[in-house]
């Protein structure tokens, strides 16, 4: 019987693409591929995640490399604007609400940095989630299954009772490495359907239900 629902937090919860970003900001292939791999997709990126670098630090590292091909101004403006595109992922939200409502148990297992963890928990859907265990505080990334052994142990969590979701695949299919059931996020919708198969219960249970059912305003960051 699943008890427990386990959140990713970036492409889950809140929006977080950054080739589409890219491509809004840039509409070169080439250049947002050179751009990713000193940004979103390097190194500095990765040690932000598990707490080795400071946002100040590895921003100097990337607009250092950014210089080096003649491109500091365009690594700039993705490390001044990439915030933006964290909006709140209303529908997830919604689903949350819905599974809270039933009894069930939320945690977040994500890879993320401490000032972007700050950034969030600030948001009102934090008040939804039980726990959870971000890598910046363990010195852990997914898909190590070290990280996802350190939020069962943490909040004695039995994993068969347990349903873990992620827009990264690989990430979403290591969980199984402990025993937690794995489902690769594609939509809110698609994932309650998923929930649904595995025993999963999302009735509305009333007025509680209907003033959830309210979107929540955008918060600042």
């Amino acid at each position: 019987m699943i008890r427990n629902i386990i959140f990713d937090l970036g492409g889950v919860v809140v929006d977080f693409s950054p080739r589409e970003f890219l491509v809004d900001h840039f509409m070169n292939e080439r250049l947002e591929n050179a751009l990713y791999d000193i940004t979103f997709g390097s190194e500095e990126w990765l040690r932000l995640d598990t707490g080795e670098l400071t946002r100040s630090e590895a921003n100097a590292i990337m607009l250092e490399k950014g210089a080096a091909i003649g491109r500091r101004y365009e690594v700039d403006v993705i490390l001044t604007d990439w915030y933006d595109m964290m909006r709140t992922k209303e529908d997830t939200v919604q689903l949350m609400k819905r599974l809270k409502s039933n009894g069930y148990s939320l945690y977040y297992l994500s890879n993320i940095s401490s000032d972007v963890l700050e950034m969030l928990s600030a948001r009102r859907f934090w008040r939804f989630f039980d726990g959870g265990v971000a890598s910046c505080d363990v010195g852990l990334a997914k898909p190590d299954r070290r990280i996802y052994r350190k939020l069962i142990d943490t909040y004695s969590l039995d994993p068969k009772e347990c349903v873990f979701t992620d827009d990264t695949r690989i990430n979403a299919a290591a969980a199984s490495d402990v025993g937690i059931l794995g489902v690769h996020f594609r939509s809110a919708r698609v994932f309650a359907r998923s929930l649904a198969t595995h025993g999963v219960v999302l009735r509305r249970t009333g007025k509680k239900d209907a003033d959830d059912a309210k979107p929540e305003p955008e918060e600042k960051n």
